[in-house]
């Protein structure tokens, strides 16, 4: 196990009397995809500001370190280890891309040459070269995200935070975000990534945390929140009336479905518990026709998560923060 890139402990933000972070710990490691969720309002946005140094914390919260670094104590060394990506994007239209580019350099203090160097290379990069000398304004939204990240990456930041980086992007562009994502967590960069697009944290985040009502309700590896929900089964299907009869008899926990030849066995998708299945079914010496693995995708745990705590179901410690 790696060293956190990212520590919080009781992060808290109010404003007036709105509370919108409510002691929230997160722990993210180094070289790994961390994926925030929730809804509207939960205060995605809100943290990756905090963590930033883009706003402050609220008084009563807890130690913060990012990139090492005390952000109470050290914000100028937070903001030297760290790229942002907000929701919107920071391309200027009215100049190039390689002018975008250029402009970030110095902002960064690189001399004329190592910034013309970086820009080429990330230019190529991110398949920008033959757009470089085009003003921004003409690019499609997949280029000027490509852009937008592009520029993060000028001061080669070792923490990325993209905030909703595939809003408004075509699949094929999302598709292209997630390839470049990737390549930067393969080369050792941190990604903070914040989403409301549950098939992109299924598809990236090593970990998931889900923000609701300025609180974690749940933490874990997308397998294991998806564990947190109800309704996994397995269904096996017959196509032969004595052989359904047989597993049925067999399989004393499943759901009968004599119309179709059906049989439904609750399940946690887990390879020991498919196993069992099939294990009782060759005792029988029955064998099934069709066999269907069923479980909760990230957009039942989203639902059911975000819904009022009654609705909640019993979440394992394991993978509750």
């Amino acid at each position: 196990m790696t060293d956190p890139a990212i520590t919080a402990n009781g992060l808290r933000k109010s404003y007036g009397d709105k509370t919108v972070l409510d002691g929230v710990d997160l722990a993210v490691q180094e070289g790994t995809i961390f994926a925030l969720l929730g809804p509207n309002g939960a205060g995605k946005t809100t943290t990756v500001q905090i963590l930033t140094t883009l706003i402050s914390p609220g008084p009563a919260s807890g130690p913060i370190r990012v990139g090492g670094h005390d952000l109470a104590i050290h914000p100028q060394s937070v903001r030297a280890a760290i790229g942002v990506t907000g929701q919107f994007s920071a391309v200027d239209g009215l100049i190039t891309g390689e002018e975008n580019m250029l402009l970030m350099a110095d902002l960064h203090h690189l001399s004329k040459r190592e910034g013309r160097r970086v820009t080429a290379e990330l230019l190529a990069r991110f398949d920008l070269v033959d757009a470089a000398r085009k003003p921004a304004s003409t690019y499609s939204g997949g280029m000027k995200r490509r852009l937008d990240i592009a520029m993060t990456l000028v001061g080669d930041p070792r923490i990325i935070f993209l905030d909703e980086p595939t809003t408004g992007l075509d699949p094929r562009s999302r598709h292209n975000m997630w390839r470049i994502i990737r390549e930067l967590v393969a080369d050792g960069v941190t990604v903070f990534l914040t989403t409301q697009y549950l098939e992109e944290a299924d598809e990236l985040a090593d970990r998931i945390a889900v923000l609701n009502d300025g609180r974690i309700a749940a933490e874990g590896t997308a397998e294991e929140l998806k564990r947190l929900v109800p309704g996994g089964h397995v269904r096996l299907r017959f196509t032969d009336p004595a052989a359904y009869r047989s597993a049925a008899t067999a399989l004393t926990d499943a759901a009968r479905g004599d119309e179709s030849l059906a049989l439904q066995i609750p399940s946690d998708g887990s390879q020991r518990e498919l196993r069992s299945v099939l294990d009782r079914l060759d005792t029988a010496g029955v064998e099934a026709d069709e066999l269907t693995v069923h479980t909760p995708d990230l957009d039942d745990v989203f639902f059911a998560l975000t819904s009022t705590t009654a609705d909640i179901p019993h979440q394992p410690e394991e993978t509750v923060r």
